[in-house]
């Protein structure tokens, strides 16, 4: 894709956001009622809840989300180097409501596959006719050893968003000059691809910034490669020249054990000492996802690609970043917000068309990743998957990535239109 028409194309992506990934089915019965629940309001649940409803508004549907505000992780690096409040990227569920979504601020506590009922901690009990399981991530504090959750106010994650994100942040500025500042990454499938580089650039911005230009940001990482690696390279030499170390997992860069109260991190062969440590625990799907049977023995769950459906359960759809979907060793499909709402999309179209005897739409998923290095150098890249022979195919030839030689404006405007985007699908999934 030569650089011109992949900028019409970013900036049409932005403004559009992923809202034609699926054609909407017309609705065969009007007096269709039926019952489906949406457990997680993430961007993947409340997109899901907001298009059941916008194509067939007789079907009675309920989401359930813990939180009454919700906090975006795209962008959420900014606010760890200060370049936005964590406010901006926080919204409620008003609007979701005021569409004729039953919102319910609740934990789920069971879900009964066979009776096709849901429990909360609250004591409701909801039956459905489809299920869809947004519950997000959970994350495995046993992985790294001498490492809990007690300790994840020393050593935060900040991979979900919110207080964690504040706490990097303040750790972040007690840093003094000099300091190092260790990411640790763990081993693939994880959440936002991207994220932990796209960070390191943050960090680094921040201290070149704020009177700490001769710290250090150490990445050390359990894999031998990582998204977008030869333009995250490209910008860390040209904006952040000799801050930003990258340790491959073949370099001894996996994290095996961590001291606490030293923050020392402890690879195969060697020790690491950081005035702070961003520790990334390894994750799989929520835990009620778990709970319910959904999950393989890597913690995650399988779908049908068609509809979004679970191999294991019928009529309960699992969603965003708790799915997985490719073959192993290697799941293609990143978990990002905007593939959470092409799934959902995906699977209330599923739904929609089941309930109302209508055949299952072509399904097309699509995937838009930015990240910003600075305020002004902004990257991305786009991935189009279709459906062939109940396999999910990544379509080579559609999509793309930021070329390297793209000239500063380019990088300009893509950091311009990742905000753009973040309005937008902000918009789609919540307004």
């Amino acid at each position: 894709m030569n650089p011109v028409n992949r900028r019409a194309f970013l900036k049409a992506i932005a403004a559009a956001s992923s809202a034609s990934v699926l054609t909407i089915p017309a609705r065969a019965h009007a007096g269709v009622k039926a019952r489906v629940v949406v457990i997680g309001g993430g961007f993947g649940g409340a997109t899901a809840a907001k298009y059941i409803k916008l194509m067939d508004s007789a079907i009675d549907v309920t989401l359930i989300e813990a939180n009454q505000t919700y906090t975006a992780c795209p962008l959420s690096n900014e606010v760890i180097s200060g370049h936005r409040e964590i406010e901006s990227l926080q919204t409620g569920y008003d609007k979701i409501a005021r569409r004729g979504v039953n919102v319910v601020h609740d934990f789920v506590t069971a879900v009964d596959p066979l009776k096709k009922t849901v429990a909360t901690q609250g004591g409701r009990k909801l039956s459905y006719d489809a299920l869809i399981m947004a519950p997000g991530i959970s994350f495995d504090y046993t992985a790294v050893a001498g490492y809990s959750e007690d300790a994840v106010t020393d050593m935060p994650h900040a991979y979900k968003a919110g207080e964690q994100t504040r706490i990097l942040k303040w750790q972040l500025q007690a840093m003094a000059d000099g300091g190092v500042f260790i990411i640790s990454v763990p081993p693939k499938p994880f959440r936002c691809p991207p994220g932990p580089y796209e960070r390191a650039a943050q960090v680094a911005h921040y201290c070149l910034h704020n009177g700490k230009a001769r710290s250090k940001v150490l990445i050390l990482d359990a894999n031998d490669s990582f998204s977008k690696k030869g333009l995250f390279e490209q910008g860390w030499k040209a904006l952040y020249p000799g801050m930003i170390e990258w340790v491959p997992g073949a370099g001894d860069g996996k994290v095996e054990r961590v001291d606490v109260a030293s923050r020392t991190c402890f690879t195969g062969l060697n020790e690491h000492q950081g005035d702070v440590v961003n520790l990334i625990p390894p994750h799989h799907a929520g835990q009620i996802a778990v709970r319910s049977g959904l999950a393989n023995a890597q913690g995650w769950c399988e779908v049908t690609p068609m509809t979004m459906e679970s191999t294991r359960h019928k009529d309960i759809y699992p969603i965003g970043d708790a799915c997985i979907a490719g073959e192993l060793p290697v799941y293609d499909m990143p978990k990002s917000a905007h593939m959470a709402m092409t799934q959902a999309k995906v699977a209330a179209g599923a739904i929609v068309a089941k309930l109302n005897g209508l055949p299952v739409p072509q399904p097309y998923y699509v995937n838009t990743c930015y990240s910003t290095l600075a305020p002004d150098w902004g990257i991305s890249v786009v991935h189009i998957y279709r459906v062939e022979n109940n396999q999910f195919v990544y379509v080579k030839t559609a999509g793309g990535i930021s070329p390297l030689d793209a000239p500063p404006l380019q990088r300009k405007l893509e950091a311009e239109y990742c905000v753009g985007w973040f309005n937008n699908v902000m918009a789609d999934a919540f307004a």
